[in-house]
């Protein structure tokens, strides 16, 4: 895919395709991964998708999965596969920004579980991603270490917060990486830059070691190339850990696997609500035209409504700012990063530390969500917009009683211009419309490429399951993957 601007944009192999050239030895792990890395330096000038790398880390486990195929073992799921971090996730001995100057300098003594399972599965972890400010916002500009920019095109967004997981995975400079989805950090990126994001029922991937947004919303996955290889990640991801209360005990399928099967008799939901005013024209013919060809692949099409759904981006940002304000209130210059030099006395360190130190996203946020939890606004504001989120995500079970899986598009419009929309948070945060539902409702989904605009930006479709319904949610993207070519 390449436009005028210039693209960057680069297909990876397949992770069973890597798999097997090192478990023959006809590629060497430690060279994949020297080759990753003489591919960022000469790439991510341009993009500023890294924010720092583990080099040392990553060839030791090279070497590892090396001197394993050497001697003819068995290689686990992930072996020598280059995977790069979202730098909201923290990783021993390597920075963890979260994309603040608050934490500038910080480095965790501990990894997430996520990174402890993808290294467990044989993963060479590449280094840290860029990301919006502790994953606030939707174009990754809110980052205190500069702009993503898109592979496809230089001179748009990335999307965000996960702009450089997404941007990482579509210009090659990882074969897969982790993101997180708060609102849609995950999908909206992997939509904007034209690769597949998955969004995990909440609850299915440990938090555990996740620098926290809004806990009640909050969720990590992967990102790839095509449906099968993040169908493969979210199965290493996914399962209990005694470190996060949180994580559901359910047993964990082979995603991958559930992946292969057919379509054939699935009824999918189209909801009227997500194809309304606002949504871009070329956005809604290849959305509709994805549709057409689910249909064709044997699956029944059944209009929808959820009516709720205008309501979600004012209860997704009552609700995602006051658990912002709650989580950020431990960074205050005390503990670790960033302390301003103008402390004269303890409450002068704590108001200068976080004025300098937090972004005009995060300080925006923090003042909505402390303001929603006041005395005298607390039932009016974010107690209403609890009840409501419940109302929502009980239209969600009523409609999954009727239909196998939703299809949306993942964004009403295509990657727009840098710079064209951080003057205007709220334009901002209504991009966001087809994607907050899914993550008050905690249900799941997976964003697939399906088809571009006469320019040659990528247009995602969003497919999405009841909780713990991944496998159904990989079927249908797989199909929609499969349709595309």
């Amino acid at each position: 895919m390449t436009n005028s601007a210039g693209s960057y944009v680069e297909k990876p192999k397949t992770l069973a395709a890597l798999k097997s050239e090192i478990a023959s030895g006809a590629t060497k792990a430690a060279d994949l991964a020297t080759a990753y890395y003489d591919r960022i330096e000469a790439v991510n000038p341009a993009l500023n998708v890294y924010l720092s790398l583990t080099k040392d880390r990553a060839i030791e486990q090279a070497a590892r999965i090396d001197s394993l195929a050497a001697k003819g073992d068995a290689l686990p799921a992930l072996a020598g596969i280059p995977i790069g971090i979202k730098d909201v996730l923290v990783m021993k001995g390597a920075p963890a920004t979260a994309g603040s100057k608050i934490l500038k300098g910080y480095e965790p003594p501990y990894d997430a579980t996520a990174v402890t399972k993808l290294e467990s599965a044989g993963a060479v972890l590449l280094g840290k991603l860029n990301c919006d400010e502790f994953a606030m916002g939707s174009s990754n500009e809110n980052s205190a270490y500069g702009p993503v920019r898109n592979p496809v095109d230089p001179e748009r967004v990335p999307g965000g917060s996960s702009g450089g997981s997404a941007a990482a995975v579509a210009a090659n400079l990882a074969v897969a990486s982790l993101g997180t989805d708060t609102g849609g950090s995950i999908r909206q990126p992997a939509s904007f830059c034209g690769v597949v994001g998955v969004l995990p029922t909440w609850g299915r991937v440990s938090r555990y070691g996740l620098i926290a947004f809004a806990s009640s919303l909050d969720r990590i996955g992967p990102f790839a190339a095509n449906v099968r290889d993040a169908a493969t990640l979210l199965t290493v991801l996914a399962g209990h850990d005694p470190k996060d209360a949180t994580s559901s005990p359910a047993p964990v399928p082979d995603y991958a696997a559930e992946s292969d099967k057919g379509v054939s008799g699935l009824r999918i939901g189209v909801p009227a609500e997500y194809f309304a005013e606002g949504l871009d024209p070329e956005v809604r013919a290849a959305i509709e035209k994805g549709i057409e060809e689910l249909k064709a692949a044997g699956c029944t099409i059944k209009p929808i409504s959820l009516p709720h759904t205008k309501y979600a981006i004012p209860v997704y940002y009552l609700v995602a700012t006051a658990e912002a304000s709650a989580n950020l209130a431990r960074f205050d210059g005390v503990r670790y990063g960033f302390r301003s030099p103008a402390s004269e006395n303890l409450a002068a360190m704590y108001r200068h530390s976080r004025d300098e130190g937090f972004g005009p996203e995060v300080k925006r946020r923090i003042l909505l969500g402390t303001y929603a939890l006041s005395a005298g606004y607390y039932d009016a504001y974010y107690g209403k917009a609890q009840q409501v989120r419940r109302l929502l995500a009980e239209e969600f079970l009523r409609a999954f009683a009727e239909v196998d899986a939703i299809v949306t598009p993942t964004s009403p419009v295509p990657a727009f211009k840098l710079g064209e929309k951080s003057g205007d948070p709220l334009s901002m945060y209504l991009a966001d419309i087809y994607t907050v539902t899914a993550s008050l409702a905690g249900i799941c989904g997976v964003t697939v490429p399906c088809g571009a605009t006469s320019s040659g930006l990528p247009v995602g479709m969003q497919v999405l399951a009841t909780h713990l319904g991944e496998s159904t949610a990989f079927r249908v993207a797989r199909a929609v993957e499969t349709a595309q070519g």
